[in-house]
């Protein structure tokens, strides 16, 4: 059997950055020393951690936040270490005339997981055009056009999973051409796979649960070392229909798998090639930024397991490098987002392989949705008013926490009223148009129309459907895997490697903060989990870390860590550690394994997406930094209350 080592690094280089060619470090004895060239991928991720931890900060701990090098002093290092973050800047150039919005704001998101559609300056565009054509009154209204339309709310539906991937539904040309643009953005071919709308990542993984037969292949095992609210709830329906759900283990503190009992848990010890249940599997943690070696995926399928990947994690062009050809998991789930910075609300999206359908069993399942556009949603609500019928419901929200998201609903209007619109409206401008020939041209208006129709029908029809104008999705493509990996991968290691500069004044010097999963690393993943700690030692409630970060223009998002596995060594750290999510029982073990599942470590968590810049980082290293002033937290309870705002309670 393969090594998960082995199999681990060679994942890293084919993306061409090996640090040798992405560092040229400072110190003068190197310049007249010949670089040999670097051929193994293990000595790239060595030499990266190396120069990230000898040149960014050497030998220096800072003990009080006004020391802190300034943003432009540190942008100036950050560059020499890292000389290929230059050759990003086409993204910060994208995010200036793009996402204008966030230097205006001053707002650094970092809590933002999966993959935006559209761009800020696009959403702005599709507003002020729809302003002006409602403030035109006196203009017929023009057919809606699929490609002016991106944005949209979601209709939910019920149904039967297996039906529906069996035997298609109906769906309008707008989800149509949204399916197209999404599988050809994450290179998921048509031919191999089905795709459904969901609510949101719980619905997905929900869907699955409820549509897998756990009768015959009762087990659910799942890789995960922080609460997702999904898996949960994935968890929670399955057990109800007869699964046995297991979970890997992390070891203490950097969180890696325990390999020995991952892998007893997926082996088979029988020779027969029966399904023995549901392998879910994300690529890498999305709190702590840990990447997992795809060789378990592998491990699975050869021992029988139907493979479910999580892919919501994933930065946008990573699915490039994922090989799905290669592993074609059963299921894949991701997610999208509307607006980065702007519109957290969007869907969750469920790939089921086709080979994989007839595996599944019928039950009828919530979560499936319609996409709606937006302009269909209020022609309905007019032609509704207009006919004395105004008892559509209002759009509501509500949050899905894993997709750290609000998703909007329709009311429930049915996707063959929205079908019909473009046409009526069509109909409705001829009917204008010959009713005023005093103007002249009412024939001449009402062919115009009408050969528009025709023409875009032809086009449409011919060309495999509408095209969606999905400016994010454009924009991640053009800039490709290696520039965002690369850029990311400099961010998050530099905060990674400045967090750990910040020492508290006392005699003992200890750290402000404590990281959780992987340190400097070339091939970590661009999410951050740390908590603050007092001088005393004692933790800062991460929520109250996230509620002052956001009164600082900082939006961070906070998780439980679980699963852990303490070595005997770090017996007494288990001891401190663990508690309960709610924060109680801190210091409780157990040998129970439904109250060992129950005890963690809350965290913060920072999320870096392509569009991160320096700034970011920077201002949430300045940020954490306050935490060396004993007083911080008192004088910002005192400074809110003097402004008459609620106060943070302690």
């Amino acid at each position: 059997m393969q090594s998960l080592g082995q199999n681990e690094g060679s994942l890293s280089c084919p993306q061409g950055c090996c640090p040798t060619l992405l560092f040229n470090p400072p110190p003068p004895q190197s310049q007249n020393t010949t670089t040999k060239p670097r051929n193994s991928s293990a000595e790239c991720r060595h030499s990266f951690v190396a120069t990230t931890s000898s040149y960014i900060f050497p030998n220096t701990k800072f003990t009080n936040h006004e020391s802190l090098p300034s943003l432009h002093e540190s942008f100036g290092e950050f560059k020499k270490v890292y000389p290929q973050y230059s050759e990003t800047d086409q993204v910060d150039h994208l995010r200036a005339k793009e996402y204008y919005h966030l230097s205006f704001s001053n707002q650094s998101c970092l809590d933002y997981i999966g993959i935006g559609l559209f761009s800020y300056y696009q959403r702005q565009h599709h507003h002020d055009t729809s302003k002006t054509q409602l403030a035109s009154s006196s203009t017929p209204l023009s057919p809606p056009q699929y490609s002016d339309i991106p944005f949209f709310s979601i209709s939910y539906k019920t149904g039967n999973l297996k039906t529906l991937l069996l035997h298609g539904g109906q769906e309008s040309e707008f989800e149509s051409a949204m399916k197209r643009r999404i599988m050809k953005f994450l290179n998921i071919s048509e031919n191999d796979y089905f795709m459904v709308f969901t609510a949101n990542r719980t619905s997905a993984f929900k869907l699955v649960a409820d549509s897998y037969p756990f009768q015959s292949s009762k087990k659910l095992l799942t890789v995960y070392d922080y609460e997702s609210e999904a898996v949960e709830a994935m968890i929670c329906c399955s057990e109800k229909r007869g699964a046995k759900a297991m979970s890997a283990e992390f070891s203490w503190s950097r969180l890696r798998i325990q390999s020995t009992k991952l892998r007893k848990m997926i082996v088979s010890k029988k020779k027969k090639k029966k399904k023995r249940g549901l392998f879910v599997f994300p690529l890498h943690s999305r709190v702590t930024g840990a990447r997992y070696p795809y060789l378990w995926m592998s491990i699975a399928q050869e021992n029988g397991w139907h493979v479910l990947i999580d892919a919501c994690a994933l930065g946008p062009k990573d699915m490039d490098s994922f090989g799905l050809s290669l592993f074609q998991p059963d299921f894949l789930i991701c997610s999208f987002y509307k607006v980065f910075g702007e519109n957290p609300s969007g869907f969750g999206c469920l790939f089921v392989k086709k080979s994989a359908i007839t595996t599944l069993e019928s039950s009828s399942c919530a979560g499936i949705v319609n996409l709606v556009p937006d302009r269909f949603l209020r022609q309905s609500s007019e032609d509704k008013c207009s006919s004395g019928n105004c008892k559509q419901k209002p759009l509501s929200s509500l949050q899905d926490q894993d997709l750290s998201s609000l998703n909007s609903f329709s009311g429930r209007i049915q996707t063959s009223e929205a079908l019909k619109v473009e046409e009526e409206s069509c109909e409705l401008q001829i009917m204008v148009a010959a009713a005023e020939p005093e103007k002249g041209s009412g024939s001449v208006e009402a062919k115009e129309v009408v050969e528009s129709l025709q023409n875009k029908k032809a086009e449409h029809g011919e060309n495999g459907g509408f095209n969606i104008e999905c400016r994010c999705l454009d924009q991640v493509d053009s800039l490709g895997l290696t520039m965002i990996t690369n850029r990311t991968r400099y961010l998050i290691n530099w905060l990674v490697n400045s967090m750990m500069k910040l020492k508290h004044p006392n005699a003992a010097g200890e750290p402000l903060v404590k990281i959780y999963g992987p340190k400097v690393k070339f091939d970590r993943g661009p999410a951050l989990a740390f908590n603050v700690f007092d001088w005393k030692g004692e933790k800062v409630e991460p929520v109250l870390v996230q509620k002052l970060a956001d009164r600082n223009n900082i939006s961070l998002s906070y998780g439980f860590l679980h699963h852990i596995w303490f070595a005997d060594k770090y017996s007494e750290d288990k001891g401190k550690v663990l508690q309960t999510k709610e924060g109680r029982g801190r210091g409780l073990t157990t040998n129970k394994k439904k109250d060992r599942d129950k005890l963690g470590v809350t965290v913060v968590t920072a999320a870096l997406s392509f569009l991160a810049n320096f700034e970011d980082v920077y201002k949430l290293w300045t940020f954490v930094a306050r935490f060396l002033d004993a007083d911080f937290v008192e004088k910002e309870r005192w400074r809110y209350t003097a402004l008459n705002q609620k106060t943070i309670e302690v």
